[in-house]
């Protein structure tokens, strides 16, 4: 991604000029338009031109070629990365994601290839004037997202747009346009073709954000759910739960892991760590979301004054997580919440920093008082700072007289 900076636009618009200059048509295009039509503040700016790789290459010393079969050069200017495609319309997706071949043309074409008619406007930033070929404009103020031209063909073409064409309904409140719709639903399962990186992108967006339960249900209702990878389907109930405990969960961006762990919650951790890596999850975001599924069934059930296993979870990189999905769990089923509460109350209370203090007892004091070096070392040091944790040792005396209790009692046994 290109990075959010305030000076992002005065970059992209500097880079207008420089093409205007040289005799070339230049406009911003894509969702840097759209965002600001909505009043919000684009993340990056993309320009379009009529001049091609070559001669931007020519006319800026600092760039290089990120997709020059596209037409697409990335431009530095005033510490800002800006995407410099030459206009063009596209051949062919025989693998359902990218065009076999581009040819360069006009704008028009070039507005009519897009995705959405919501990304299918120009602005020239030179006059402020939006250039819409596409209809976007009304479509933007009716809050619909509508594939320029025949949706069973663009969807056809590149089969990721039905993921995006939810996320950005998701994101911007938006519908979407009934035939739009009924075109993903044609084409729901063509989603499996695209690659597991680019879907798990997709879904990372949708379901990380605060509209998750909203992305989870169009998911749904449009067919794509049962598609994410191969083999997987998720019955009408367990759906619906899930789409309960998504919205149970606080309103703001959450981590990839809570967000996986609330979806898989209902099928364990074999099959959350299976499910990660059909999608290409990171190691961590799979050990994370492995690790908040197996443990959200022993918090809800936990006593809250094992005050040792709390502070377990409480130290975890993830400790914050738990609770939440936990909590999301409870309101998903409909249960009583107050045994969850006690729980909470005590998790919350531990300062996560002191969660896990040193050992009051070590090894090398098992030795120093006498005894030998063994299996039984680590079950006694185990269960001695257990104690600890759980404040019935507070002390290194009274650490070492418990161990020595127990290694009696283990030589006994």
């Amino acid at each position: 991604m290109k990075p959010r900076t305030p000076d992002a636009r005065d970059a992209a618009a500097s880079i207008v000029r420089t093409l205007r200059d040289a005799g070339h048509a230049a406009y911003f295009a894509g969702g840097c338009v759209r965002d600001r039509l909505l009043g919000r503040a684009p993340q990056d700016y993309d320009v379009v031109t009529d001049a091609r790789p070559e001669r931007v290459r020519e006319l800026f010393h600092a760039s290089r070629a990120v997709g020059q079969q596209f037409g697409v050069v990335l431009v530095r200017k005033r510490g800002v990365d800006v995407e410099v495609a030459t206009f063009r319309a596209d051949a062919a997706y025989s693998d359902g994601r990218r065009p076999d071949q581009v040819t360069f043309c006009g704008e028009i074409e070039d507005a009519r290839r897009r995705d959405f008619t919501i990304n299918g406007m120009f602005e020239d930033p030179v006059t402020d004037r939006i250039i819409d070929h596409v209809g976007g404009q009304a479509d933007l103020a009716a809050g619909v997202v509508r594939t320029i031209g025949d949706p069973e063909a663009r969807f056809a073409e590149d089969h990721l747009r039905m993921l995006r064409a939810v996320r950005f309904a998701v994101a911007l409140g938006f519908r979407i346009e009934p035939l739009t719709f009924e075109a993903i639903r044609t084409h729901a399962a063509k989603l499996t073709r695209i690659s597991p990186e680019r879907i798990w992108m997709e879904l990372d967006r949708m379901l990380t954000a605060t509209g998750r339960a909203t992305a989870w249900r169009l998911l749904r209702d449009t067919g794509l759910v049962d598609h994410l990878a191969p083999g997987w389907r998720f019955e009408p109930e367990e759906a619906e739960r899930i789409e309960r405990r998504l919205a149970a969960l606080p309103t703001g961006r959450i981590s990839a892991p809570l967000s996986v762990a609330a979806i898989l919650l209902d099928r364990g951790p074999r099959d959350t760590r299976t499910f990660c890596r059909d999608l290409r999850l990171s190691n961590d975001q799979t050990e994370g979301a492995t690790w908040l599924v197996q443990e959200s069934l022993r918090f809800t059930r936990s006593d809250a004054d094992e005050f040792a296993q709390l502070r377990f979870w409480r130290a975890h990189t993830l400790g914050n997580d738990l609770p939440l999905l936990a909590h999301a769990d409870v309101v998903a089923r409909g249960e009583n919440p107050e045994r969850w509460q006690k729980v909470a109350a005590a998790f919350n209370a531990i300062d996560p920093v002191q969660a896990t203090p040193p050992p009051l007892l070590s090894g090398d004091d098992l030795t120093r008082a006498g005894y030998a070096p063994g299996p039984v070392f680590g079950r006694v040091l185990a269960a001695v700072y257990r104690a600890q944790l759980n404040e019935r040792v507070r002390t290194s005396e009274e650490a070492a007289t418990l161990a020595d209790q127990l290694m009696r009692t283990e030589r006994a046994s």
